[in-house]
Parts: C-alpha cells; structure tokens; sequence
C-alpha cells in the first residue's frame, strides 16, 4: 500500500526529528507539563499514551498548544474506535503496543500514520505488509535492544522501524547504528519522580542530551 502525501509528511517528520517521546503521567497536568518540558529541549514529537487520565483531552489540547510547532500521536491505542477519537482530537500519528490491523486501517482511511507494535519477524512483516508506516519494535530492550533490532533489520532491510524501551541517551547511538529510523523513549525522558517533585528541568535536559545522540550517531553513519 503506498502511503498518503500527507502520511509521509509526517512519517518523514517523525525521521528527521528522531526521537518520540512516549508520554505516560498519571494525569493530565503531569501529561502537559511533561510535553512543554520536552519540546523546551528541542524535540518536538509526542506520542500522548492512552494510559493517561484524560488523554483525549490532553491531545486536543496539545494540538492547540503547539499548533505549528509540534507534531502530537496517539500512544497505546488498542483498536479501531480509539484511533478514530484520538484522530477526531487532533492526533496526528496512532501508535500501539501491539499489531491490530483493523486499527491500521481506521487510521490509514484517515490519512493518518500508523505505527503498530511487534516484535517477532512474523509480526512485523504482517505489519509491513499491512502498510504500517512504521514498526514499534516493542519491547525491544527486554529482547537484547539494538543487537536485536540489528537481527530483525537483517532480513528485514526495507521496514522502518521504531525500537521502544531500553532507549536513552545512552542507548541511542547504538539504536541508530543498528538501522533504527527513530526512537521511542519512555520513562528514560519522561521521568515520573522528576516531573513529582516539579523538577520538570530535568525533562529538558534529558531531551537535550537525547537529540545530541541521536545528531552525533547519524553523523558517524554518514562519515
């Protein structure tokens, strides 16, 4: 299935930023507060999860927020209908844990990227195959982290993938040498005991850090 103008738009904007930040918090508050830190590091994607209290609301209003300056996803979406709602809210790129075609194909009706979750090779070529703009490897740290996608990019050269779990900045250049086109980064960026005790700098720094890994590897790629 070829993609849209308008999802490779954006999948090409997920690529060149590099690093998608998975937003969970537990409420809305933290959520926003999380996202302004973040982009005041110079990443400017986010993937809103479904976990967070009121995550409808937070897109919507994050698509309000940052209109121009920020992409806003939907993370941990689980089917059809909740793709549609986070679509209707402004989401601009759905993205799941695991592989649901049917969610795959409400989003694509909208011109909207789908990025499902995989892990095994049968699963992410399903996943290609069903026209996934791009694959969350997840979890990938828990199965030898850029090693593994280093395997799976093996025989699998042509699926873009987006390893999640495992990724900090530490981890990044790895990622990248190992064939990632993005990365997905939870609780190393969005650190729930920093954003608790209102120490949101922290968020900023750790962005910060993470987009100079990720400048620094893809440099080495091309030297």
């Amino acid at each position: 299935m070829k993609a849209s103008t308008k999802r490779e738009t954006i999948r090409r904007y997920i690529e060149e930023i590099g690093i998608v930040p998975v937003v969970r918090a537990p409420s809305a508050e933290l959520a926003l507060r999380a996202a302004e830190a973040v982009l005041a590091g110079g990443i400017s994607v986010f993937e809103i999860t479904m976990t967070v209290p009121g995550a409808v609301d937070v897109i919507r209003e994050l698509c309000e927020r940052f209109r121009g300056r920020a992409l806003i996803g939907a993370g941990t979406v689980l089917n059809p209908d909740d793709a549609l709602t986070c679509i209707d809210a402004g989401a601009q790129f759905i993205v799941g844990p695991g592989l649901n075609l049917a969610t795959i194909a409400a989003a694509h009706a909208r011109e909207v990227p789908a990025m499902p979750g995989a892990l095994t090779p049968t699963e992410v070529i399903t996943a290609w195959e069903a026209g996934a703009d791009m694959v969350k490897i997840f979890p990938c740290g828990a199965v030898g982290g850029a090693k593994y996608l280093r395997a799976l990019r093996g025989p699998l050269p042509q699926v873009r993938m987006l390893p999640t779990g495992g990724v900090s900045a530490v981890t990044a250049g790895d990622y990248i040498a190992s064939g990632a086109s993005a990365l997905g980064v939870g609780s190393e960026l969005i650190d729930p005991a920093a954003l608790a005790s209102g120490d949101d700098h922290v968020l900023t720094e750790r962005a910060k850090e993470l987009v100079t890994a990720v400048k620094t590897a893809r440099a080495k790629l091309i030297a």
